[in-house]
């Protein structure tokens, strides 16, 4: 595909939200040794993807611009570098992108084979493009920050989730449940019911005083909280854990790493976990596995069209979206 372009969308640099997005046509990347090129069938946006753009990450994550955002995709693979020997043309995928190129909103991408998985036909692109980040954060926070064992062995846990109908929290509701827990979920109103329907045993509104006070209706302790909102400080969690209960902050800001260093230096039984996710294939693959099986499902909020890519972009930015937002080619 040498010499051919593609519809691509980037943003040129940090600052500004949809309306600093631009349409282009560049060039096709080409794989390199251990890469697969793929013509994308599904991307998914992340809440990362604009923070990126906004400065928020740039100590972390610093860009070269122009950049083309996104990193989850679905896609069928054209070409293979030469040192690829388990995929060839043809074959349908799902991958993540790296956080420091991204690449995803295109019609064309170059994923790494490390971080690139199969995927069978009973997982749509779409749901396949809405796992890598999502899932696998709700994965990290509940097996290795909340002791929960997925194949319902293990003590018994409360767990409570916050924003629960986003793109984490819904991942995390139902992974939960596959474990022996019992599941404390906060969202909005309008969200009680999908929440509840996702295997929640009790779902509080986060507008009443009680769900701002995350106070579980039966009374329940909590032995980790798999927090996906924001500007909830910890003051209100502490009362809420058990003995030795940990809040896994997916989003920490200043104030949350201020109190996870100020409890480890004080040897504090109940502690925040800042959690910082490293993709791993073997996780990935897991999960599509588990929606093959029908055990996962990935919950979609729209599906956009790559033409009107800043229409998803604004609504991943709005940051009401029940479940995943999808840009097809």
């Amino acid at each position: 595909m040498a010499g051919k372009v593609m519809h691509a969308v980037q943003y040129a640099c940090y600052g500004g939200g949809a309306a600093g997005l631009k349409h282009v046509e560049v060039p096709i990347p080409t794989p390199g040794k251990d890469e697969v090129l793929l013509k994308l069938e599904a991307t998914s946006l992340n809440p990362v993807d604009w923070k990126i753009q906004k400065g928020m990450l740039r100590p972390l994550l610093p860009r070269k611009f122009p950049c083309i955002p996104a990193t989850d995709v679905a896609g069928v693979i054209q070409e293979v570098g030469s040192g690829i020997k388990n995929f060839k043309p043809g074959d349908q995928v799902v991958a993540v992108l790296s956080h420091l190129t991204g690449g995803g909103l295109a019609e064309y991408a170059v994923a790494k084979k490390s971080l690139t998985v199969p995927r069978p036909p009973e997982v749509s692109a779409a749901e396949g493009a809405g796992l890598p980040i999502a899932g696998l954060t709700a994965h990290l926070a509940l097996t290795q920050f909340s002791g929960v064992k997925l194949d319902g062995s293990g003590p018994r846990k409360n767990i409570l989730i916050t924003a629960a109908s986003g793109g984490v929290g819904q991942y995390a509701v139902q992974l939960a449940k596959l474990g022996n827990t019992h599941v404390t979920a906060t969202c909005g109103s309008r969200n009680i019911d999908f929440v509840k329907s996702l295997g929640a045993d009790e779902v509080i509104d986060y507008k009443t005083p009680e769900g701002a006070a995350l106070k579980s209706p039966s009374g329940q302790k909590y032995d980790a909280v798999v927090h996906c909102a924001t500007a909830i400080p910890w003051s209100v969690f502490e009362p809420n854990l058990s003995e030795t209960g940990k809040v896994i902050d997916i989003t920490p800001g200043l104030s949350a790493m201020w109190t996870f260093a100020v409890k480890k230096l004080t040897l504090s039984k109940k502690q925040l976990v800042p959690l910082l996710v490293i993709p791993k294939r073997e996780k990935l693959e897991y999960l599509v596995n588990l929606v093959k099986e029908g055990k996962l499902k990935t919950v979609i909020d729209s599906k956009h069209p790559l033409s009107r890519a800043e229409e998803a972009w604004a609504k991943s930015i709005d940051g009401h979206a029940t479940g995943k937002i999808i840009v097809e080619p």
